[in-house]
């Protein structure tokens, strides 16, 4: 494969938004991906949200106009959803994580693509679980107001370059972060956004969310896709 095509597998098609069911049991999901992507992030929302969640729709949103494909998709059907056991269950919400990475490298558009793993709340303990599992597949991952603690042993083993997002008012938040980034074994790095609250609500406290987490992805997505190409080349 030339470099060339490796870096821009879709150069020339028009961006892409769909609906889609990830496997085994049919989730409800929506891929984005901008003409001429250059990565692909996957996201895991925290207990209680959706793929229609609106903080991580501007984040996805943002992403796409900066070259990034998205997945924002259900970790659990609605009948699951209803009891609170599952939407604690991290590592359930990984396994869905896994899975729909597994169809994401079925789809010719992103297949190719350094992957990014994006989570809210619990998911961001889905996210570096699943990555635990996926091993190299995984380039980077962004916790937003995550509990990367609830991660337990996967701590441990995750080399991916993670970036810990917390909201300066978050306090107890913010020392579970401090807790999970000395575990973590990669590049790592914890950014507090002050004067912010939990759902990063206030003016500006999201756009600086988004700032953090586009530049994490853009640094070890961008630098591993440009190192296959060069290996290829």
């Amino acid at each position: 494969m030339h470099s060339d095509t490796l870096k821009r597998p879709h150069a020339g098609e028009p961006a892409v938004i769909r609906g889609v069911q990830i496997p085994p049991i049919g989730v409800a999901g929506i891929l984005h991906v901008p003409s001429d992507a250059y990565a692909c992030v996957a996201f895991a929302h925290g207990s209680g949200s959706s793929r229609l969640s609106p903080r991580n729709i501007a984040v996805a949103q943002a992403l796409n106009a900066r070259g990034i494909a998205t997945l924002l998709f259900d970790l659990l059907t609605p009948e699951e959803e209803s009891d609170r056991n599952n939407v604690f269950d991290i590592f359930l919400l990984a396994a869905r994580l896994v899975n729909a990475v597994r169809w994401l490298d079925g789809e010719w558009q992103v297949s190719p693509l350094p992957l990014g793993l994006f989570g809210a709340s619990t998911g961001a303990a889905a996210a570096i679980v699943a990555a635990a599992r996926l091993g190299g597949r995984v380039g980077a991952i962004v916790s937003r107001g995550g509990r990367a603690d609830l991660a337990g042993d996967a701590l441990d083993q995750v080399l991916t370059p993670t970036l810990l997002i917390a909201s300066g008012l978050d306090y107890d938040v913010i020392e579970l972060n401090k807790y999970a980034l000395a575990r973590l074994r990669g590049p790592k790095a914890l950014e507090i956004i002050p004067r912010a609250g939990h759902l990063f609500a206030e003016p500006g406290a999201l756009d600086a969310v988004i700032q953090h987490a586009a530049a994490w992805f853009e640094r070890y997505l961008d630098a591993r896709l440009e190192t296959g190409a060069r290996a290829l080349g």
